[in-house]
């Protein structure tokens, strides 16, 4: 079965144009093409990233946050208690005044311990401003680190003003080493961002905001595997580049102020915003989707299956920016009208 499967999802017709096979992408002639077993490497390379990760938050983002003011605060770890550890996890984080006295009875202790243990319980699942602080750090540098390589990578490629110079080509375009690496880096970090999920600090109690950046993550992965897979780098390459460049600025803002810097934490989000909605409400659908859904039409009448599936992929992440800049501008609007 597995076999089968795996005859299917590498069909020709899947990943390439009419009378293309596998066997015209074998490296030739100083032709170098993606292979999708070079993908296995995003794997340990994310793992290297954890490290990085853990490494500057510790040494790095430590000594940051403590030269800007950033206390480290100390909560009280309630008494072990398999009973109300149970009660915490399966059953209600805020019990109620009759739930709180049978749980008293059950435990043979006073109402006012079992309210203190589960104050003090909740008080451990919130996470630290200098926990939030290393995050938002870490997320800095490596967008920041990403954008720049990526304009080191991009700025001197005619496909980077001219976006029809994306298939030309296509799809024999060799692959530069700068572009493997751009990807190995890129897809080795939301493999890192998954792997961390569960720890990391959630964005919202109700969970909405922490399924968004899952999908997120999810797509991302996908959407860039697709156009590994489909040799359709040049235009990954630019919308990894598009997203990259406005998220340093919001974890810039984060970093100030969690450290009460006001003014300049106001300034950052600003810069945000504008940067936010210019690449990925403007740039994004009307540069680079445009190229994805409408240009492949001049270079072939049969479009293959990887056409549909890494459009409904992006279009799934233009439907995820328009999510988050509705949020942005309702900060935006209380910002302005209600300071």
């Amino acid at each position: 079965i597995l076999k089968t499967l795996n005859s299917w999802f590498w069909w020709e017709n899947i990943w390439m144009p009419i009378n293309c096979t596998w066997a015209h992408f074998v490296d030739r002639d100083g032709l170098v093409f993606p292979k999708p077993h070079q993908l296995y490497a995003t794997i340990p390379y994310a793992f290297v990233l954890l490290i990085i990760r853990f490494s500057s938050e510790r040494y790095v983002a430590l000594p940051l946050a403590k030269a800007l003011g950033i206390k480290n605060v100390r909560r009280v770890k309630p008494q072990p208690n398999p009973v109300l550890e149970s009660y915490f996890r399966e059953c209600s984080r805020h019990p109620s005044q009759s739930e709180i006295r049978g749980l008293a009875k059950k435990c043979n202790c006073t109402v006012h311990l079992v309210e203190k243990w589960f104050r003090r319980r909740r008080n451990l699942e919130i996470p630290t401003v200098l926990r939030k602080f290393q995050e938002a750090f870490w997320r800095f540098s490596f967008y920041l680190a990403s954008s720049i390589a990526g304009l080191i990578f991009l700025h001197d490629k005619p496909w980077f003003y001219d976006i029809w110079q994306t298939w030309v080509g296509y799809p024999f375009q060799t692959l530069l080493p700068s572009q493997y690496w751009y990807y190995m880096m890129e897809i080795g970090f939301y493999w890192s961002l998954l792997f961390t999920a569960g720890i990391d600090t959630r964005r919202k109690a109700s969970g909405q905001d922490f399924m968004a950046h899952v999908v997120h993550h999810f797509a991302a992965i996908g959407l860039m595997s697709f156009s590994w897979c489909g040799n359709y780098v040049r235009l990954g390459t630019l919308v990894m580049f598009v997203h990259d460049t406005a998220d340093f600025w919001l974890e810039a803002a984060k970093m100030f102020n969690y450290a009460h810097w006001e003014k300049t934490c106001n300034t950052l989000f600003i810069i945000f915003s504008i940067a936010y909605f210019i690449t990925r409400i403007i740039l994004l659908p009307f540069w680079i989707l445009r190229a994805t859904l409408y240009q492949p039409t001049y270079y072939s009448t049969t479009p293959v299956i990887a056409y549909f599936l890494s459009n409904g992929l992006l279009l799934t992440l233009q439907a995820l920016h328009l999510y988050w800049g509705y949020l942005i501008f309702k900060i935006l609007k209380r910002f302005i009208f209600l300071k």
